[in-house]
């Protein structure tokens, strides 16, 4: 059987997505158990759970944004790495001059 890194890193993420929506909805959820016995009341639970919904889709919606502006793995090895960018450009668009070209002949092919 081939090793294939890509499968791994597929379902460690998946992992992720799953921990970062399961944590808060549970933490949120038990939390309001606990507030609803000792006030006596039994609103807590159900407004902290969909708190901890609306906590747990936001750290997915971060996470994937974060996932989708690194780019894949292949691509950060094929292009230099994962650099910082900065002032909005890459340091390959920093090898290009104004008219497009680039300044090593290496970097036509």
């Amino acid at each position: 059987m081939k090793y294939n890194r890509s499968v791994y890193q597929s379902l460690a993420m998946i992992g992720q997505f799953g921990i970062n929506i399961l944590v808060p909805v549970l933490a949120c959820s038990f939390l309001g158990g606990f507030l609803d016995e000792k006030l006596g009341t039994s609103c807590f639970v159900i407004i902290l759970f969909f708190v901890g919904a609306v906590a747990g889709f936001w750290n997915i919606y971060r996470f994937s944004r974060r996932i989708f502006e690194r780019g894949s793995s292949q691509a950060a090895y094929l292009h230099g790495g994962r650099r910082s960018q900065r002032n909005g450009k890459t340091d390959r668009e920093e090898e290009k001059d104004e008219g497009g070209h680039h300044k090593n002949e290496q970097d036509i092919v």
